[in-house]
């Protein structure tokens, strides 16, 4: 550009242009700190963690951050694993009150090497499965797609409803299932909410299909971030293993007894290292700082060949 043309530009900025450059400069800029802000679910849009997460950007008003959707547990829980940003986060199912623990989610939180990357929050999202299929008679149903935990849920009602020939398919999230059914294929029907099958324009067969109409799952939020205090109970969640020995998981139990403190959650995984060996979870009413919780963490920390703490956070509501 010419010398001539700079100065003609520079006499003729005013300061309302001054202005205009500014505030873009100053809004883009904000608007890609916001897109850094990540919160990473097993999809997709209407999957029960999906709901899960805006439960959870409500009650920690968790605001201006990019929803990601991730194909399956692992993939959300990798995503943890290089977090650039403090401020991203993520969403897990941990446990069902029917199926117990989710084994994908407990081992790969359970894994995470970063100390600061902890659990935040949680809530829980009470369960309600549909059957959801293009079949016109239930009885053109040959095949059952779904989450492996929610066919389990189910199972009772998909014997007596199909019998014992009917072909079960494991697929990565309930809303997947659903949102893939296709009009082409007729005997395949679907397990998840009704919320999914009506936001992707699907026909329920049949509402209420749980064989526990009491079912709900409970779902974490994992992060660095450093959320503001909660006026409300707390509950701490620990990792540990012991050494093979007669009475090992007996002495840390002790220790909880010792000092009144409640277990609300108990449950164990194979190390991965040797058959017989076991990794242990826990929750716990408290939390890490109150003097009776750390005195007791001390003690556990005696008897352990690992120990990890991995968050101390408000109680589901």
């Amino acid at each position: 550009m010419s010398q001539f043309n700079i100065k003609f530009l520079l006499k003729n900025i005013t300061a309302v242009n001054l202005f205009t450059i500014y505030y873009s400069l100053i809004f883009n800029y904000n608007l890609i700190m916001v897109n850094n802000k990540k919160i990473y679910f097993l999809g997709p849009k209407t999957s029960y963690t999906d709901v899960a997460k805006e439960e959870l950007k409500k009650r920690f008003n968790l605001e201006g951050y990019e929803d990601v959707e991730k194909p399956t547990i692992t993939s959300v829980s990798a995503e943890l694993s290089h977090l650039d940003n403090s401020e991203s986060l993520a969403v897990l199912p941990i446990e069902n009150s029917i199926e117990g623990v989710v084994k994908e989610s407990i081992d790969n939180i359970s894994r995470i090497e970063d100390k600061d990357i902890k659990i935040l929050g949680e809530c829980v999202i009470p369960i309600k499965h549909c059957l959801v299929s293009y079949a016109e008679n239930l009885s053109d149903i040959k095949t059952i797609i779904s989450h492996p935990q929610a066919i389990s849920q189910c199972f009772d009602y998909i014997y007596k409803t199909f019998g014992e020939n009917v072909v079960y398919k494991p697929d990565s999230s309930t809303a997947h299932a659903i949102k893939h059914l296709s009009e082409d294929d007729k005997t395949i029907a679907a397990i998840g909410s009704e919320y999914s099958a009506n936001y992707y324009k699907k026909p329920l067969k049949d509402i209420g299909i749980n064989d526990e109409p009491h079912n709900s799952t409970r779902f974490l939020l994992i992060g660095k971030l450093n959320l503001p205090k909660q006026d409300c109970e707390y509950k701490t969640s620990i990792t540990f293993s012991t050494d093979n020995k007669p009475g090992a998981l007996c002495d840390i139990l002790s220790i909880l007894r010792k000092y009144d403190i409640n277990m609300t959650h108990i449950s164990s995984r194979p190390s991965k290292k040797e058959l017989g060996e076991y990794t242990f979870y826990i929750d716990i009413d408290g939390k890490i700082l109150d003097m009776k919780v750390s005195k007791a963490m001390f003690e556990i920390l005696q008897h352990v060949i690992m120990f990890k703490h991995l968050g101390t956070y408000p109680k589901s509501i």
